[in-house]
C-alpha cells in the first residue's frame, strides 16, 4: 500500500511514524514548549533525526474544551515553521481544519492535510459562499489527506460522548467521508483515515476501537492512529488526571509506545506520536518478528 502526497509517495509496507509538532501555547501535553518558530524548527529537526517518517505541524490545540483559534493567529504560528520544515527531506503534514489555512500551507509545499473535522468544517462567520476543505483538497493536484472521525467538536466532545457500538459508526462515517472526497475527483490513493481516539469517545470506547481496529480499516485506505499521551492511557494505568498541566510526560511514555505498537500490530499504517525515537525502536522489534 502507498499513500500519494504532494511531493512523496509513502510506502506503507511497514508502519510509519508521524512526529507531532505543536506550535501552540496550550496543547494538552506539551503546550508552550515549541510555541516559537525557532523552538518548533529545532523540534522538527530532532524528530527527523530520531526517525520520524512524517512531520505533523499544528497551530491550534484540539484538546477537550479547547476554544477555536482565529485564522490569522493560526497562520502566524504555522507559516514560518512550514516554510523551513518543507526543506527537511520528509513529508510535512498540516493539522488544521480551516480551509484558508489549508490553502496557504499547500501553497508552501505541504504534503498532507490532517483534518480532525474530515473536511466538514465551515466558517460560522463567513458571509455568503465560503471555501470549504473539500474544495481546497480536490482542487490540489496531489496532496494527501487524512480524514478523522470526531464526535461533536473539541469544546464539548467529552461532555456528550458517543453512544452504542462505536466501531461500525466510526467505520461508516470514515467510508462516507472518503467516498464524498473521491466523488469530487480526489484519487483513493491520496486518502487516509483516522478513527479519532479520544475525540468524543469514552475510555472503554477508545479501547474497543483498538481491540477491533481491523474492522475500521476496511475499504483499503491507509489507517493512521494517534494514541500518544491520551488521557485514556492514564485512566487504565492509574496516572492521576487531576491536572493535565502537572502530568509528567515520562509517566505517559511507556503506555503511549505500547498503544502505538498494538495499533501497528493490528494494522495501523501510520502512528502519530510525540515520542518518536522510542516508538521507532519499538516498531523495529515488531518488524524483527514479522
Amino acid at each position: 500500500m502507498k499513500w500519494h502526497t504532494t511531493r512523496f509517495v509513502i510506502n506503507l509496507a511497514t508502519p510509519k511514524v508521524m512526529g507531532i509538532v505543536n506550535v501552540t501555547p496550550d496543547s494538552f501535553s506539551d503546550g508552550g514548549q515549541y510555541a516559537s518558530t525557532a523552538a518548533a524548527l529545532r523540534h522538527c529537526e530532532k524528530l527527523v533525526k530520531d526517525g520520524a517518517d512524517i512531520l505533523d505541524i499544528g497551530g491550534e490545540s484540539s484538546r477537550p474544551g479547547a476554544q477555536p483559534l482565529d485564522m490569522k493567529e493560526e497562520l502566524a504560528r504555522v507559516v514560518p515553521v512550514v516554510r523551513e520544515a518543507v526543506k527537511l527531506g520528509v513529508p510535512v503534514s498540516m493539522d488544521t481544519y480551516k480551509p484558508q489555512v489549508m490553502q496557504a500551507v499547500l501553497d508552501l509545499g505541504v504534503d498532507i492535510i490532517n483534518d480532525i473535522w474530515a473536511l466538514r468544517w465551515t466558517d460560522p462567520n463567513a458571509i455568503g459562499v465560503s471555501m470549504d476543505g473539500v474544495q481546497v483538497v480536490s482542487r490540489h493536484a496531489g496532496c494527501g489527506v487524512c480524514l478523522m472521525h470526531m464526535h461533536g467538536e473539541p469544546r464539548t466532545m467529552q461532555v456528550a460522548t458517543m453512544e452504542g457500538d462505536v466501531v461500525p459508526q466510526v467505520q461508516s462515517f470514515l467510508e462516507r467521508a472518503a467516498v464524498i472526497l473521491q466523488q469530487q475527483g480526489v484519487q483513493k490513493h491520496r486518502i487516509a483515515i483516522d478513527p479519532g481516539i479520544g475525540f468524543g469517545k469514552t475510555v472503554a470506547q477508545n479501547f474497543e476501537l483498538l481491540a477491533r481496529q481491523r474492522q475500521v480499516r476496511t475499504g483499503g485506505y491507509p489507517l493512521m492512529v494517534g494514541w500518544s499521551r491520551k488521557s485514556s492511557l492514564a485512566a487504565v494505568t492509574g496516572t492521576s488526571l487531576a491536572s493535565v498541566a502537572t502530568l509528567d510526560v515520562r509517566e505517559r511514555l511507556v503506555p503511549s509506545v505500547a498503544a502505538a505498537l498494538l495499533a501497528a500490530e493490528r494494522g495501523a499504517n501510520i502512528v502519530r506520536v510525540h515520542d518518536v525515537r522510542e516508538t521507532v525502536q519499538a516498531l523495529k522489534v515488531l518488524s524483527a518478528i514479522n
